[in-house]
């Protein structure tokens, strides 16, 4: 059986790199926690961290041990908390990280809903794209991940990992996301983004993306950067990418001066609109978001409800133009 406390101190190793800093995090002697790295060695029977100059780094087998040492610490730290809520020791408290256009748009409306139904409940927020936000889900740092997946079909040039495709309005299984249960959101456009008044190329047959072959883009996050460079391929060209940014004000800023394009999906267009862009639909391009949670149903009462509540005002985002 391995100990909590020694796990507390690998995880703290790692997070900080060093035994001193470690120590000093924990408010631990430092020989203390060579003590208790030294018992988990002895413990596992495995080497988990090996001297590295002046101080110490993690083997292979100990970045493996440290990385479920965040989980196992996180899940016990939200058990002890969801315990203390239910015998009424402290009030509910939900942890929600998400990108931002979803914390700008759906979260407030879900949370306008949430406090009818729970007066006490504290929302907590925290910005994250799609693989940080699981990453905090699965240490046990919040409970709903917010995420999104691009629908990708066709022979595009590239197929993406398996934790980010949505399968049958599912957010695939993968050793990323392993635990995670994932409830559908929102299915949305993608949109083309545009200086207002600018001129538009001749249209071609295919893609309208092909016209757009000689232009300067923008790209944003990681993932996005990876539908827009799917998207050029399959119109047959690559982009010449001039920006990047996550930032989706600054990316239509960009574009109303005229510095390039973009694509943008729908609820980037609703949570803050540039009067100086155009956006039209690009045809057969879509994303969709999901709410993410940790471990077998049913969840805590006020989770579930956010759930719920996050699914109502998706639901009504769709009906709405942004």
């Amino acid at each position: 059986m391995l100990d909590v406390t020694r796990l507390r101190v690998l995880a703290a190793v790692a997070r900080h790199g060093s035994v001193t800093a470690a120590a000093k995090a924990l408010n631990y002697a430092q020989p203390s926690v060579s003590h208790h790295l030294a018992r988990l060695e002895a413990e596992t029977g495995a080497r988990l961290v090996e001297r590295s100059g002046r101080g110490v780094r993690l083997t292979d087998a100990g970045r493996l041990l440290a990385g479920r040492a965040e989980e196992i610490l996180g899940r016990l730290d939200a058990a002890e908390h969801e315990l203390a809520a239910h015998v009424g020791q402290r009030e509910e408290r939900i942890r929600v990280a998400g990108f931002p256009s979803a914390l700008a748009t759906v979260v407030p409306a879900a949370a306008a809903r949430l406090r009818a139904d729970y007066p006490g409940a504290e929302l907590l927020l925290a910005e994250a794209e799609p693989q940080g936000a699981v990453r905090l889900l699965r240490a046990g740092r919040v409970d709903v991940a917010l995420v999104f997946a691009y629908l990708q079909q066709g022979p595009g040039p590239e197929r993406r990992p398996a934790d980010a495709v949505p399968e049958g309005g599912q957010w695939a299984a993968g050793d990323e996301v392993e635990g995670v249960r994932a409830r559908p959101l929102l299915d949305e456009p993608v949109h083309l983004v545009t200086q207002a008044g600018a001129p538009s190329p001749p249209r071609t047959a295919g893609s309208p993306l092909a016209g757009y072959a000689e232009h300067r883009w923008i790209a944003g996050c990681e993932r996005c950067r990876a539908h827009l460079l799917w998207q050029c391929e399959l119109a047959g060209f690559t982009p010449q990418i001039a920006f990047t940014t996550d930032d989706v004000l600054a990316a239509q800023a960009l574009a109303a001066a005229g510095l390039g394009v973009a694509l943008l999906p729908d609820l980037a267009l609703r949570a803050a609109r540039h009067p100086g862009v155009r956006a039209e639909p690009l045809p057969g391009a879509r994303r969709q978001v999901f709410a993410l949670t940790y471990g077998e149903p049913p969840g805590p009462p006020a989770v579930e409800c956010l759930l719920d509540t996050l699914a109502d005002a998706a639901a009504t985002a769709r009906k709405q133009a942004p």
